[in-house]
């Protein structure tokens, strides 16, 4: 037997298995990917788990990465958090694969058929309004084939479906693990409501998601703090993606475009690539989660120079209204398993 050859075998093993492993929901692009290529460049030694629904984009979105960042360690992973099936199968297939999950960036997401009120932006422009995206933009909801609104499903429900079946890899003690949600200004408290917390009736489904996830990441540092769990909630600004181009047709982003970097010269919100809007989100990536405050945004800024640094912004969240949004997505959880939308223990 070689002895050196076992040995030397032995010590790969072991830095492997010493590798931070880093997963990100809705890798493939926009922030998601420009969070990758900014993690890679902060530390080439970790395991980059990119978790993406379209596998196609996922594997182009890779191949990009490894050109950069030749000899890294990526893996794929399939899912989709607007389907309860995909996101049960994709934490077994998870814990199958990982010892510990270190850093789960939340950053999936959707905003279906957005309406565009162009009243409200041009009115807005230079006002609080427009910081919080108040009364600009509504969407069009549908139920999903597990029975739930599709935007509260994604956004909120299937990342805490993951985050309850995955409890094996991120909470373990001795060891910290963080969650960090992609959240958003529009993320308005009056737009959600506790006796209709999927927001079935109104027209600001994604803002009511969006304020459910910050309620949610403080009810999850109350619960899960003493396991070795904390969780943040990012703001990435105004970015220009997918989603945001989505919005409006494009001549009319060939007209405000040129607005838009002029504004930027007066508010901090407007980051407007991808790599700007995950300043905050690569930030907390180099942070101890024991020492960041619950109830804190931790907002992505870029100055009208260009430069890019992190605000922490005092989220408008009542705690005892956050307890009681978790519990109401238990007995969700509860209820998608007595109706066999959920099989098995969570655990």
């Amino acid at each position: 037997m070689d002895l050196s050859a076992v040995s030397r075998a032995g010590a790969v093993a072991a830095a492997a298995a010493a590798r931070r492993v880093v997963m990100v929901t809705g890798a493939n692009g926009g922030i998601g990917l420009a969070l990758c290529e900014r993690i890679l460049s902060e530390d080439d030694q970790i395991h980059l788990c990119m978790a993406c629904r379209n596998m196609q984009k996922a594997e182009a979105a890779k191949s990009e990465l490894l050109l950069s960042h030749p000899g890294v360690d990526i893996s794929l992973l399939k899912v989709d958090v607007g389907n309860i099936n995909s996101v049960i199968k994709a934490a077994k297939e998870i814990k199958k694969r990982y010892q510990r999950l270190d850093y789960l960036y939340l950053n999936a997401g959707i905003m279906p058929f957005p309406h565009f009120s162009l009243k409200a932006f041009l009115s807005g422009l230079f006002s609080s309004m427009f910081a919080t995206g108040e009364g600009l933009l509504t969407q069009e909801d549908w139920l999903t084939d597990d029975g739930l609104q599709q935007v509260f499903m994604t956004n909120v429900f299937g990342h805490f479906l993951l985050i309850r079946n995955l409890e094996p890899v991120l909470c373990q003690a001795g060891c910290a693990s963080q969650v960090v949600w992609t959240t958003s200004s529009n993320a308005r408290k009056s737009a959600f409501s506790l006796t209709d917390y999927q927001h079935s009736q109104g027209q600001e489904s994604y803002s009511s998601s969006k304020y459910a996830t910050d309620l949610l990441s403080v009810a999850l540092n109350k619960h899960y703090n003493i396991q070795g769990l904390f969780s943040s909630v990012v703001c990435p600004g105004l970015v220009m993606t997918n989603l945001t181009y989505g919005i409006l047709p494009p001549f009319f982003w060939t007209l405000l475009t040129p607005i838009m970097w002029l504004i930027r010269v007066f508010t901090n919100t407007f980051t407007l690539s991808p790599y700007n809007g995950s300043e905050a989100l690569v930030w907390l990536f180099t942070q101890k989660p024991e020492s960041l405050d619950p109830l804190v945004k931790y907002c992505s800024c870029t100055s009208g120079l260009g430069n890019n640094y992190v605000a922490p912004c005092k989220m408008d969240i009542d705690v005892e209204v956050a307890e009681i949004f978790y519990q109401e997505l238990l007995k969700l959880e509860s209820k998608m398993k007595a109706n066999n939308y959920i099989t098995g223990d969570h655990n």
